[in-house]
């Protein structure tokens, strides 16, 4: 039986769920792998929009829940999202600026024994602040060294990890002796939440222009086939009466028959110069 004060932090934690939802149209679906969220990346979220993290079973009570009390189910369909680390960012905002936002945050992380490392690993060279009696462990790792000023010192650049390798317990250890973070990390936009349709974020990058682009193609490929099969559509009427004035004018010059377009062409054919600026 869940003690008093957790009974009492699910009920508060489920309250606040419920008051997000009531609050906010639009979500992100982040993963927070291999991140720690610090204070100042959630102060840099606010005020355009505010993450909730937490255990996955509590975020699936608490949506169902709001969603039997409230009778609308917009928001169950986050619910197979809700899968290992992830948390949700709600906001009323402009998607692509809130994208802009969390896409500025990351966060060093040590290299970790067994890790697939998302990046080169290099370190420059210099003097590395460890006693001589290391050097045997840098010999392990086939660095070059030399002593200088009583403290090895790497005498060229080395290239220790690379991308997409894991990483090795030496090579981890040399890091953290070193005191480096190497590999960065931010919060992972997994899906979009915006008023009951969940997509990839890949869908913020299409733009105005790319749009009316595919539009403008997929009209003139149905007037192009309505055309060819001599079938009127929408597409092709402004071709088919442009195509038919042509026609109407190319009789009138073959002929005696005039209407006032056709007599200016037939003008300009009896005399250019007439019309020469």
């Amino acid at each position: 039986m869940p003690s008093p004060s957790k009974i009492d932090k699910k009920e508060a934690y489920h309250a606040k769920l419920c008051k997000l939802l009531d609050t906010y149209e639009k979500a992100f679906i982040v993963g927070a792998d291999n991140l720690i969220l610090e204070a100042w990346f959630l102060q840099g979220l606010r005020p355009g929009a505010i993450i909730l993290m937490g255990k996955n079973t509590m975020m699936k009570r608490s949506i169902r829940l709001y969603c039997e009390q409230t009778g609308s189910d917009k928001w169950a369909v986050i619910l197979d999202q809700l899968v290992g680390n992830v948390g949700i960012i709600f906001t009323n905002g402009d998607l692509n600026d809130v994208r802009a936002e969390i896409n500025k945050y990351k966060v060093g992380a040590p290299a970790r024994v067994g890790l697939i490392a998302p990046d080169d690993v290099r370190i420059p060279a210099g003097p590395t602040g460890m006693d001589p009696s290391q050097t045997s462990f840098f010999q392990a790792l086939g660095i070059a060294t030399k002593i200088n000023k009583g403290t090895i010192e790497m005498v060229s650049d080395n290239h220790l990890i690379k991308a997409g390798d894991k990483v090795g317990a030496s090579q981890a250890t040399l890091l953290s002796k070193l005191g480096l973070r190497p590999f960065k990390y931010g919060l992972q936009l997994l899906k979009v939440f915006e008023n009951g349709a969940l997509y990839d974020p890949a869908v913020l990058d299409i733009t105005d222009d790319a749009i009316m682009s595919s539009v403008s193609a997929a009209i003139a490929n149905i007037a192009a086939l309505s055309l060819a099969a001599d079938f009127p559509t929408l597409a092709s009427i402004p071709h088919s009466v442009v195509n038919s004035y042509k026609n109407v004018l190319a009789l009138s010059l073959a002929t005696d028959f005039t209407f006032p377009l056709a007599q200016k062409v037939k003008d300009f054919l009896a005399d250019p110069s007439k019309f020469a600026v």
